[in-house]
């Protein structure tokens, strides 16, 4: 059997999610007022759905209809979205481009960009609790869900690290601060899709710990990856904004080192599922080594060798 067609899985997974949030938002029949302009041109501004897309992959792992996880996917990605929008504001980043488009406030406003965030932050939780469109029938399942969204993209979660985050600026940062800010301000979204997906399909508990170990190394592995795709994007001539981020810290070599190591482990905690788990194997593989360069082909070799033994 070939490798695992991840690009194609991932274009084929976008167009599915794009085509609910595309959905979800035509419904309201208000695109004409500036703030739904403004939600629509955040959400499709050639973002990859990464987190919904996980969820989705998460859920498939353990048998969830693609239909019961879709709501808590899409909202997943608007507060995602929210996220950025607040964090190009001048209040934090300052950013007048986001995916090489100008940002919101750049467009619209920073009034309306504000608005917008909160709006799809807003919406998000109406689209997991809204009746006619969160398809579990135990309303248990659908609060657990919500609540494991809301605690990721709160003060312990993302909104906690952006925090800290913004305290660090200027300052000297050491390993321990990074992985805080980290693993808040990005990977909390990124586990908490990993576990929303496993919790729908019904997993075991000793499954859905593996899952949440594999969605915690992936999503810190994520954020070192970015931070070392960022430095080696920064011309030589470019702003520089001193960020507490792991190459800064302990340097390239060390920072590749460390996303290496989190991916093994992020790897694996998929051994036990053999090939059933290729496509949360591949996501996190597409991800990181970009960033990092190519994991060895033994640990690969160990997961289809135990496939074949089972």
């Amino acid at each position: 059997m070939g490798d695992f067609a991840v690009e194609q899985y991932l274009k084929q997974r976008r167009a599915i999610v794009d085509r609910a949030l595309d959905h979800h938002f035509k419904q309201s029949g208000r695109q004409s007022q500036a703030i739904h302009k403004a939600m629509r041109y955040a959400l499709f501004s050639g973002g990859k759905r990464l987190r919904p897309i996980l969820m989705l992959a998460s859920g498939d792992l353990f048998g969830a209809d693609v239909k019961s996880v879709m709501p808590f996917a899409i909202a997943m990605e608007m507060i995602h979205t929210y996220s950025l929008i607040h964090d190009d504001l001048p209040a934090l980043d300052d950013d007048e481009l986001r995916r090489g488009e100008p940002t919101v406030h750049k467009v619209y406003g920073e009034g309306i960009a504000l608005l917008a965030g909160d709006a799809l932050l807003t919406e998000a939780f109406h689209v997991m609790t809204e009746p006619t469109l969160a398809q579990p029938s135990d309303g248990k399942l659908i609060l657990r869900v919500a609540h494991e969204i809301a605690r990721a993209a709160g003060i312990a979660g993302m909104v906690g690290g952006q925090a800290m985050d913004l305290e660090a600026e200027e300052r000297e940062a050491d390993v321990a601060t990074v992985e805080y800010i980290h693993v808040r301000k990005t990977g909390a979204l990124i586990l908490a899709a990993a576990r929303a997906g496993a919790i729908l399909g019904g997993a075991a508990p000793k499954d859905l710990k593996r899952v949440a170990r594999y969605g915690e190394f992936f999503g810190l592995a994520f954020q070192v990856a970015d931070d070392i795709t960022d430095v080696s994007q920064i011309p030589a001539n470019g702003k520089e904004i001193k960020k507490a981020t792991y190459p800064a810290v302990v340097g390239i070599t060390a920072a590749k080192s460390r996303a290496r190591e989190l991916l093994r482990q992020c790897l694996k905690e998929l051994e036990p599922f053999g090939r059933t788990a290729e496509p949360l194997r591949a996501i996190a593989r597409a991800v990181i080594e970009p960033a990092v360069g190519k994991a060895s082909s033994a640990g690969k070799r160990r997961v289809l060798d135990k496939d074949v033994r089972s």
